[in-house]
């Protein structure tokens, strides 16, 4: 066989020349993350062996300048390690119609708080971006949970102060019984805390 483009493989694909339809999808979240930079080389001046051992170790590339909220989910959502938890084309192509019929969703960037080129990669499941979401509804919304807006105001977590503070046991108490929509919305909430906390660490005394 030729060679891979690493850069865009799936890690699967690089480790077992496993190609199907979901390491396709890896390569559409890498092309759209392209797309979203202007053209950035994907990983930068990383080395195709650096870039296998950050993958391997869980990181992912930071959103873009500007790029909303709600894209850089889904493509961390086309970067799940797990072939499975990856979003199927067809569902992709649901999710980008729901949000071209709601603009106001893609007008939420991760603006001050999203890294910078040439930085770092975004350490495993930390999407800075929720911290930029306002209400816990449109956090929910950017991660794909929305349908548990519900519960999160029915149990009282209206805040994302309140949020933050979630514990797996919470989720499983206001009725969020899937173990893997437990996982991808603690995920989440990490990273909306240290985003909160660097956000702290960076006032200043006057």
């Amino acid at each position: 066989g030729g060679k891979i483009p690493i850069r865009w493989t799936a890690p699967e694909a690089i480790a077992y020349r496993k190609f199907t339809s979901a390491s396709d999808v890896w390569s559409y979240g890498i092309v759209m993350w392209e797309v979203m930079s202007y053209g950035e080389r994907p990983y930068w001046d990383m080395s195709n062996q650096d870039v296998i051992k950050a993958i391997d170790e869980g990181y992912r590339l930071p959103p873009p300048m500007d790029c909303p909220v709600a894209l850089h989910q889904l493509m961390l959502d086309c970067w799940q390690r797990e072939r499975a938890d990856r979003p199927k084309f067809g569902q992709i192509v649901n999710m980008l119609d729901k949000l071209i019929r709601n603009p106001n969703t893609l007008k939420r960037t991760g603006g001050e708080t999203a890294v910078r080129p040439n930085t770092t990669l975004l350490e495993p499941g930390s999407p800075e971006a929720s911290s930029a979401v306002g209400t816990v509804e449109d956090w929910l919304q950017a991660i794909g949970m929305e349908r548990y807006s519900d519960n999160f105001t029915a149990a009282g977590y209206t805040t994302p102060e309140a949020v933050v503070h979630m514990t797996q046991e919470d989720m499983a108490r206001i009725g969020i019984s899937s173990a893997a929509h437990q996982n991808k919305i603690l995920t989440s909430v990490q990273g909306m805390l240290s985003q909160m906390q660097q956000m702290q660490g960076r006032m200043v005394p006057v």
